[in-house]
């Protein structure tokens, strides 16, 4: 079972933002903005290309609701959901970052050159 799993199964802790029966929302323990929030299908889904459209479909009022939760519904936010080792996903289980509280710069994105033709 995936960390993400144990924690949307309660057997992990988490500082959580907003939960339904489908989907939680907690802070990132490693933050790199003001506001760093992951959130997860409770149930198991490897990545975002595995989501169904019927999970997504479910998933994006969610997410708006943790944006308008936190106040960032009116001051912007970043949604990122990392796709795979070259994407940069860590734990194979879909989740997407939802980062604000501040202007945000976009860093470069390479740490190498392997994808030259990018």
């Amino acid at each position: 079972m995936c960390i993400f799993c144990k924690i949307a199964k309660g057997e992990l802790p988490s500082n959580k933002v907003l939960e339904d029966d489908e989907f939680m929302a907690f802070h990132d323990i490693n933050p790199i903005a003001p506001v760093h929030i992951l959130i997860i299908p409770k149930v198991h889904v490897e990545n975002f290309q595995s989501a169904s459209s019927e999970l997504m479909a479910k998933m994006t009022p969610f997410i708006q609701r943790v944006a308008k939760e936190l106040c960032l519904d009116q001051t912007g936010y970043r949604l990122i959901a990392n796709n795979g080792k070259d994407g940069g996903q860590e734990v194979p289980h879909l989740h997407f970052h939802l980062l604000g509280g501040a202007r945000l710069k976009w860093t470069h994105l390479a740490k190498d050159d392997t994808h030259k033709s990018l």
